[in-house]
């Protein structure tokens, strides 16, 4: 009787430790904050952290190649925001609006607010082919949040980026479709911390059926194997606010369900990135192992109206 009893429990202790590890890629992969997006011609990009921004393609979602830079040369015009002059970037975002890239990414340095964030376009998404766009947003030392870490939400005829990381979390600015560039100076704030020093960025927004799903990464980063970010989803029904968890503590509360953290060899997922593809909801991130920093996809199922990892 004793042997019947705990075969079960342990068969269900075994489901419920079980999390889905990251699909298969090969090649090069050794990414950090990854934005994937996908060309009209069915060539799939990842854009990473890295001096000059990093290039990677692949064509089946599974073999990646390093493509090479955006910024081969360095980007001057962030130099003042980053203290260096070869082009150290963060967080690159892209999107491909027909067939042109839109790409936002940040300029920084680790724990100042004196940030700021800037976009690029291409018609290939090639090394050699971007053009600089200038300046979108910035914030200086004594603001209330930090300009970086930048997404772009496209809802029909509206724009939207959101952006922040740390201090008062995370904000939306309205974007001019035309431009590429906010309408005003007005800043909604989205979703806030104090917890871990208010340990919150990342931030991308999602729509999927009625919903605008707000995912961020939350937690401590870029320690290697002892990195604690995981990553966190809020809803709305509007991309403005209004954002709660499964649970329905406001976003502004801290509020934020996870979708995925460590577990097994798999160390500090974060920075991610959605898209969608022909087989459904992709989610993009970057893990930590011993070896260093790795590119993660998988799928979302969004069946249950809170996004899982499959």
């Amino acid at each position: 009787m004793l042997l019947l009893f705990i075969a079960p429990v342990l068969a269900l202790a075994t489901l419920c430790r079980a999390v889905v590890g990251p699909g298969k890629v090969t090649g090069n992969t050794a990414v950090h904050d990854p934005s994937m997006c996908k060309s009209a011609s069915g060539t799939y990009f990842v854009f990473s952290t890295g001096v000059g921004l990093e290039i990677r393609t692949s064509t089946d979602r599974t073999a990646w190649t390093f493509a090479g830079l955006v910024w081969p040369n360095g980007a001057s015009w962030t130099d003042p925001y980053t203290g260096t002059s070869n082009g150290a970037l963060w967080a690159p975002d892209c999107t491909v609006v027909g067939n042109t890239f839109y790409l936002y990414y940040s300029a920084s340095t680790f724990g100042s607010q004196k940030s700021a964030i800037f976009f690029a376009k291409s018609t290939t998404g090639l090394p050699g082919s971007w053009t600089n766009e200038g300046l979108v947003t910035e914030t200086a030392p004594g603001a209330t949040y930090n300009a970086i870490d930048p997404n772009l939400l496209i809802d029909g005829s509206n724009w939207y980026l959101s952006l922040g990381s740390f201090w008062t979390g995370i904000k939306l600015e309205t974007l001019g479709a035309s431009t590429g560039k906010p309408t005003s100076s007005a800043v909604t704030s989205l979703a806030t911390r104090t917890a871990n020093n208010g340990a919150i960025e990342a931030s991308v927004i999602f729509k999927f059926g009625s919903f605008y799903y707000l995912f961020t990464s939350w937690d401590n980063c870029c320690q290697g194997t002892s990195s604690t970010y995981n990553i966190r989803v809020v809803r709305s029904t509007s991309p403005t606010g209004g954002f709660v968890d499964q649970a329905g503590v406001s976003a502004l509360n801290g509020g934020g369900t996870l979708v995925l953290g460590t577990h097994d060899s798999i160390f500090g997922p974060g920075g991610q990135d959605l898209m969608t593809d022909t087989d459904g909801t992709i989610l993009v991130y970057h893990y930590y192992t011993s070896a260093g920093s790795f590119l993660g996809i998988n799928r979302l199922d969004f069946s249950s109206g809170w996004p899982v990892v499959v």
